[in-house]
């Protein structure tokens, strides 16, 4: 397998504005990121600013989860971000990843994607394994998380 795209998109029913806060700042990642299930006692570290470009985010946990790092390169408040995800455990890669909002009447269209190329022995098990099947679902339940904290209070 060679390099590969998966994106995901889904409506949201909250303004632009409303949503691109949790996706900003690492420290609401835990209330809506799709892998936060994987393991209870994953250790997680921040540093740099609490969001935005700098912001760094560093995750250790078990075979599920495995360990890696995220900073955000670029955020334009409330259009995009971008960020560099570096997988340590359980294969070593780097994986440009990003979301936009897009106004729409009643809401936003948010869309996740992440850009790979499968290096050493993820090489080997890409060829069994179906990358956009795999992440895209964890983008899916991520994107329909991300829906539920957003979502205006009543």
């Amino acid at each position: 397998m060679s390099a590969y795209t998966i994106t995901r998109s889904a409506f949201i029913p909250a303004p632009p504005e409303q949503i691109f806060p949790y996706v900003n700042s690492f420290r609401k990642w835990t209330e809506w990121s799709p892998w936060e299930d994987l393991d209870p006692a994953l250790q997680r570290s921040y540093s740099g600013p609490d969001a935005g470009p700098g912001a760094r985010y560093e995750w250790h946990g078990n075979r599920k989860a495995g360990a890696g790092t995220m900073e955000i390169l670029d955020s334009t408040e409330p259009n995009s971000v971008r960020i560099r995800l570096e997988f340590v455990k359980p294969f070593k890669a780097v994986n440009p990843t990003g979301f936009t909002f897009e106004p729409q009447s009643g809401g936003t269209r948010v869309t996740w994607s992440m850009t790979g190329e499968p290096q050493g022995a993820a090489k080997f098990f890409s060829m069994f394994m179906n990358m956009d099947k795999m992440v895209g679902k964890d983008f899916e339940k991520g994107l329909a998380r991300l829906s539920q904290a957003a979502a205006p209070k009543v």
